[in-house]
């Protein structure tokens, strides 16, 4: 009888600095950070430049004699952690003090508190939304190096159930659940458009109206690289 045993060998990843702070990966035993995994956001953001073209969208309209986090680390700490899965501002209660979080926003002390995120949610415009979407169709384009002879875009709505007494929710009668209605817009595996509706319309409102827009920048940008 022969036994094999499976050979681990441990690696460490060196990722860029912040302030100082020496940033490595490794495959350990202790309890460090269960979102490892924000530091390779970091740097995929720090590739697109996501945030910091953002911040050119989403004016900082605080006085500026009182700011204690930039308006770049705000946004970054928001998208983050929506992205680890952190949804409710309550989570940054403990998040703010997670030394992973702190790395990837490019800070090394105590991030914002959920209030202070919460007013800078609360600022949001209709404008702003249109034109961080637009920005998302942008790095889209950007991403081939020549014009696609096709694309498929991937209309989807789907539940996003809510716990509380959001304005805009209802119950939803497929979901089964108090939820929002969101529109996704997918080519691949590429996110074009996010747009969060309410729960008590018909899941494909608004779809044409998106599809034309869509179209008529597509076709308005590769006709400008011929």
């Amino acid at each position: 009888m022969i036994s094999t045993m499976t050979k681990c060998t441990k690696k460490k990843l060196e990722l860029p600095a912040c302030q100082g702070r020496v940033v490595e990966a490794q495959f350990v035993e202790e309890d460090v950070t269960s979102d490892g995994g924000v530091l390779l956001l970091r740097e995929i953001d720090r590739k697109l430049n996501l945030t910091k073209e953002l911040t050119k969208i989403i004016p900082d309209i605080r006085e500026k004699s009182k700011i204690k986090h930039s308006f770049l680390s705000l946004l970054k700490q928001r998208i983050y952690g929506i992205a680890l899965g952190y949804e409710d501002l309550n989570d940054h209660d403990t998040l703010r003090y997670d030394p992973a979080l702190q790395t990837a926003v490019d800070r090394v002390s105590t991030l914002a508190s959920s209030p202070t995120l919460c007013r800078v949610e609360n600022t949001a415009t209709r404008k702003m939304i249109f034109d961080s979407n637009q920005l998302m169709v942008e790095k889209f384009i950007e991403s081939f190096d020549t014009q696609p002879a096709e694309i498929i875009l991937d209309f989807d709505a789907t539940d996003d159930e809510v716990h509380g007494h959001q304005e805009g929710r209802y119950y939803h009668g497929y979901y089964k659940s108090y939820c929002f209605l969101p529109l996704h817009v997918f080519c691949g595996e590429q996110l074009l458009i996010s747009y969060l509706r309410p729960s008590n319309i018909d899941g494909a409102k608004h779809a044409w109206a998106i599809l034309s827009l869509l179209v008529k920048r597509l076709r308005q940008s590769w006709a400008d690289t011929k």
